[in-house]
């Protein structure tokens, strides 16, 4: 898979489509479309599914300096009107703030993050692992591991410090429920 088919299959999620040519309206810095919203787009499209199917929410991320609650719920609040007409659940969250309150909710190390790039390479499964954003002058895709995972529906541990077995196991099961097709190899 290369870039211009990966972009096809995410663009014919209509609600991709719409965060993406809006996403800009939030006036967010480093600002990306991660995860989810786009691999199971293009499970949907290469099962032949509707290409919303199964996908649970829609992760923004982002990256700003100041690491407030007020700053990031205002980017929340922003993103709650601005998405509102919507039919679906989109999150935003600041990867500057991750390492505050990963570590209590999730009782793993978590350094501190430098770019919402950085964020995307923290996933636990690497076809989790890619971001999108649309630019002047088209689009932006940052995927560090590829496609081929994403293309062949294979889903690989990303052994990390934050790594997680058991999150991972759980996460690659729901899946399975959705896209029996998918490959879990083991953490």
């Amino acid at each position: 898979m290369i870039d211009a088919k990966f972009l096809a299959a995410v663009l014919q999620n209509p609600i991709n489509v719409q965060i993406l040519s809006r996403m800009r309206e939030l006036a967010l810095q480093d600002c990306w479309l991660v995860s989810g919203a786009l691999f199971q787009t293009v499970w949907n499209v290469v099962t032949g599914r509707a290409p919303d199917y199964g996908i649970r929410d829609y992760d923004i991320f982002y990256f700003d300096t100041d690491t407030s609650w007020d700053a990031e719920n205002g980017a929340i609040a922003r993103a709650e009107n601005l998405f509102a007409d919507l039919n679906a659940k989109i999150e935003v969250r600041n990867q500057a703030r991750v390492h505050l309150w990963y570590e209590e909710k999730f009782h793993l190390p978590y350094p501190p993050l430098l770019s919402a790039r950085d964020g995307i390479d923290r996933f636990l499964i690497q076809n989790a692992q890619v971001g999108i954003r649309q630019r002047r002058t088209g689009f932006e895709i940052y995927a560090p591991k590829g496609w081929a995972d994403i293309e062949h529906m294979i889903v690989r541990p990303n052994i990390t410090p934050n790594f997680d077995a058991g999150r991972y196991l759980e996460k690659a099961s729901r899946w399975k429920t959705l896209w029996p097709e998918i490959t879990i190899l083991p953490p």
